[in-house]
């Protein structure tokens, strides 16, 4: 019986590799690009009240109408546009692959590679066609192949990460703008890491109606919310929204993150703190020998070991108690790198510490 109960699963969705989270218990965590700072403790405190009176008996708002307010004023959203709300950026991405899927029609989704990798992998169990355009070698866009791609594959969706993760990196405005001018369908802008590079698209919804603005509150310091919104034209977040599973986000998160945004100036100090020790890791980096250190915009560092294995590099750090990303390359732009997350001064001293030490055995 499990032989033919397995037999139904659709033979994409066996080839799939499940989104792999690395253990980090006991070590120092800087593989995720999360905010290392918690909350001051008098917020708290404040937040502890709020979530005890929180009706758990009760369904949350379907719409999270007071959190979308919330939401559009904090993020400065144009009056004119509209709010969906995902549990994560990723329920977002689900959700607008589900609306643009087409049995009776070709469909593409299309991004840049390396980039996010839930982009190809929702597209492959939504069972959309994914269509990544490669990045030149410092990773930015080839226009050239853009546009070629675009005019051949007519993808419904193009989204664009902005920083760019794992590269870090902001691309062209010049380029973005000619993508959402030429693009057939959605341009999907995902600023997931918008406190890091302090630019963004949200003021530009105004100017171009197939262009969607995804942010999430995750790399903000709540990440344990699972939080993401989208943003746009209103007649085509009223077609998302038509798919998004009732009472998604529920009653904690609805009420924590409406607190935290009413107390927004803690998590924007927050993000300073964390681009200025960017700034000061990037440095230190750069001084180490035997490394190419990539340009960061995000709050993560992607880099190159150049005479050793990355793999050993990788398992040396962690020996150290230090938790970093492999990307597990040996070919293409991605080659021999790591990632890093910019985390608290001692901890980037850590990593930094177990680095050379790894670097120099």
């Amino acid at each position: 019986m499990l032989e033919k109960s397995l037999s139904w699963i659709r033979p994409v969705i066996k080839k799939i590799h499940a989104y792999q989270v690395a253990d980090a218990s006991g070590l120092i965590k800087l593989d995720a690009m999360e905010n290392p700072y918690q909350l001051s403790d008098d917020l708290k405190a404040q937040l502890q009240v709020k979530l005890s009176e929180a009706d758990l008996n009760r369904y949350p708002d379907p719409s999270a109408m007071s959190l979308r307010k919330k939401l559009s004023q904090v993020m400065k959203v144009p009056k004119e546009k509209s709010i969906v709300l995902g549990n994560g950026s990723d329920e977002l991405i689900q959700m607008l692959a589900m609306a643009v899927a087409n049995r009776d029609k070709d469909v593409c989704l299309m991004s840049f590679d390396p980039g996010f990798v839930m982009y190809k992998m929702i597209a492959d169990f939504s069972g959309v066609e994914y269509v990544g355009v490669s990045l030149r070698e410092d990773f930015s866009l080839d226009m050239e192949k853009i546009r070629v791609a675009i005019q051949q594959k007519q993808p419904a969706i193009i989204f664009i990460a902005y920083p760019n993760n794992p590269s870090a990196n902001c691309y062209n405005k010049n380029d973005i703008e000619e993508i959402i001018s030429i693009a057939p369908g959605m341009v999907v802008l995902d600023e997931a890491y918008h406190p890091f590079a302090q630019d963004s698209y949200i003021d530009r919804l105004t100017d171009f109606d197939n262009l969607l603005v995804m942010r999430t509150v995750s790399k903000m310091g709540l990440a344990g919310l699972r939080l993401g919104l989208l943003c746009g034209h209103p007649d085509i977040i009223k077609e998302i929204d038509k798919i998004r599973l009732p009472y998604n986000i529920n009653v904690l998160t609805q009420v924590a993150a409406e607190f935290v945004l009413d107390n927004i100036g803690e998590l924007d100090q927050q993000a300073q703190t964390i681009r200025n020790e960017r700034e000061k890791l990037l440095t230190t980096m750069q001084g180490i020998s035997n490394l190419e250190v990539f340009p960061s915009q995000a709050n993560f560092i992607l880099f190159r070991v150049l005479d050793k294995n990355a793999n050993n590099i990788f398992d040396a750090i962690k020996q150290k108690g230090v938790l970093i990303k492999n990307m597990k390359s040996d070919a293409g732009l991605l080659n021999n790198c790591l990632r890093v997350t910019v985390g608290a001064p001692d901890e980037n001293l850590a990593f930094v510490n177990a680095l050379e030490s790894a670097l120099n055995n």
